[in-house]
């Protein structure tokens, strides 16, 4: 398998956005239904999972099946199929399934193409706004209600001028909420809630960081692709590779990162 072949990350471009077409009417069919019911995927807490997080990942993984049947899947709510090509879709039908339900238009559609050593190629899809994030193989674009353009993380912040991004205000263990608001206490402006939008607002020049811990590879690889493709950096918060999950640090630029990297291991 060449990685570097046109034809082969043509068809792998084509691929990821032929399954976002499939998973925004799935998502849209379901969303602010004020009787979606959802079920509780978590011993403890609340980890919710919905009939269009179901169908979406299926729909997504019947194209799969015809376009790309000798790849392996790894999806969120059906897991892993075994592949024999080398590549390995990554699927998270509705990143933000809380906020799905509730009705807030920041939930996505996360697709990535990994072949081992992080992804290759990622789209944030936002059915509703009729946003489309995407990166990969040298090029990463938006495509919505402004048109399409290029994407480009911004430059020239300082920490103490940053925009910061986080999920939850706690922040998975309380060791680790403690050093983001460590962070946080640092930048301009925090902001809660956006899920995988986040990581599209970073792409896009928007904001500067995020922030979180306690994410699946599922949750974290589009995004990876979409950021580094725009010429930002996603690390753990030790500085490593963050496809796996865990630990995750999106940042606009290296000086951002290294400070937000001091702050979040002191103490």
């Amino acid at each position: 398998m060449q990685l570097d072949d046109p034809e082969l990350q043509a068809d792998l471009i084509a691929t990821a956005h032929a399954l976002a077409d499939a998973a925004r009417p799935v998502t849209l069919a379901h969303f602010r239904d004020p009787m979606i019911h959802a079920d509780n995927k978590a011993a403890r807490g609340f980890d919710p999972v919905t009939i269009a997080d179901r169908e979406a990942e299926q729909a997504m993984r019947a194209i799969l099946d015809i376009r790309r049947p000798d790849d392996a899947i790894f999806g969120e709510e059906f897991g892993h199929k075994p592949g024999t090509s080398g590549l390995t879709w990554v699927l998270d039908p509705i990143d933000g399934t809380r906020g799905y339900m509730s009705g807030t238009p920041t939930w996505g559609v996360l697709i990535a193409v990994n072949a081992g050593a992080g992804p290759l190629y990622g789209v944030i899809d936002q059915p509703y706004i009729g946003e489309r994030f995407s990166g990969g193989f040298g090029r990463a674009s938006v495509l919505g209600p402004q048109g399409e353009r290029a994407l480009s993380v911004r430059r020239g912040v300082a920490l103490a001028d940053a925009i910061i991004f986080t999920t939850f205000p706690e922040v998975g263990t309380d060791a680790e909420g403690r050093a983001f608001h460590r962070l946080s206490a640092q930048g301009k402006l925090t902001r809660y809630g956006m899920d995988c939008y986040a990581y599209a607002l970073l792409a896009a020049g928007q904001i500067d960081l995020v922030a979180e811990a306690g994410l699946s590879s599922y949750d974290v690889q589009a995004p990876i692709a979409v950021i580094e493709a725009a010429g930002g950096i996603v690390t753990n918060w030790q500085g490593g590779p963050a496809e796996g999950g865990g630990q995750i640090l999106a940042a606009a630029t290296e000086a951002l990162h290294g400070a937000a990297l001091e702050i979040l291991g002191a103490g």
